[in-house]
């Protein structure tokens, strides 16, 4: 059965059928789903129902697993993330985010499995960032070029401690020290395609360089709402045993906190390369 693929919006977003991912690939099957994942930024494969083993190996396919700077108190692993919430509003992931920006090196995709959901709830959105810099005018994107941005962890790790989903010994400070604040460019280019993408978000980016910090203080707000805009976006409801693939280099994502019973899922990263 060959692969193919749906589109879910003219922007980003594709269901993919016909392809089990508790296997492993062919060489031809890996080259498609590589095709269509620099085509569409993110792949979702409906009915999968795979371990967390069989996830972590269809990863592996495509890169190394990436380090984790920090990790929950529900995972056995490092090599994987467990997200477990009931309440989720205001722990980080409703907020636009691109996964781990504060890193040197931030992981280049990520592979998100659903193994518990509520009745009803907790979809995930996703932006297209080549879209949302290709969206500002001429102006503002000459000037945003050559700038560079500060990307912190304190933020993010700060919520996970406060909501108690961090581990029980998390040390803000000892983090901190391992994962320094880091400097990426406003405007990454991918490595792959060539293409242009904004990469800044409300999560981890702090300061844009150069720039006064009223300046600051002003432009970057605004970017990070412009990310906010229904044209570059798609979004996903979830079933047990969907798995998400995406380009975490010119994507971000948002969990929409909308429920109030369980949610678990499981999330592996792929090591990235630093941004440029």
């Amino acid at each position: 059965m060959p692969i193919t693929a749906r589109r879910v919006t003219s922007t980003i977003g594709a269901e993919v059928s016909g392809v089990d991912l508790a296997k492993p690939l062919s060489p031809a099957e890996q080259a498609e789903i590589e095709k269509l994942l620099l085509e569409h930024l993110v792949l979702a494969f409906r009915g999968q129902n795979i371990t967390i083993e069989e996830q972590i190996a269809f990863a592996r396919q495509f890169g190394t697993i990436a380090e984790q700077p920090f990790t929950t108190k529900y995972e056995k692993s490092p090599e994987y993330v467990v997200l477990d919430q009931i309440s989720p509003k205001g722990d980080g992931a409703d907020s636009w985010h691109s996964d781990n920006s504060f890193m040197a090196k931030p992981p280049w995709a990520a592979v998100l499995k659903a193994s518990r959901l509520p009745a009803v709830g907790g979809d995930t959105c996703f932006a297209n960032m080549y879209a949302a810099f290709e969206g500002l005018s001429k102006p503002m994107r000459e000037m945003l070029e050559g700038l560079k941005a500060v990307h912190d962890i304190t933020k993010p790790l700060q919520k996970a401690i406060n909501s108690g989903h961090a581990k029980d010994d998390a040390d803000l400070r000892a983090a901190q020290q391992q994962w320094p604040p880091a400097e990426h460019p406003v405007v990454r280019t991918h490595p792959v395609t060539g293409r242009k993408a904004l990469f800044v978000n409300p999560n981890s980016t702090t300061r844009i360089l150069g720039l006064s910090e009223r300046e600051s203080n002003l432009l970057l707000p605004f970017l990070n709402d412009h990310v906010r805009s229904p044209d570059y976006q798609c979004r996903f409801s979830w079933d047990e045993g969907t798995v998400i693939f995406w380009d975490n280099r010119p994507v971000q994502h948002y969990a929409v906190a909308d429920y109030d019973e369980r949610r678990v899922m499981h999330r592996v990263a792929l090591a990235g390369d630093r941004p440029v």
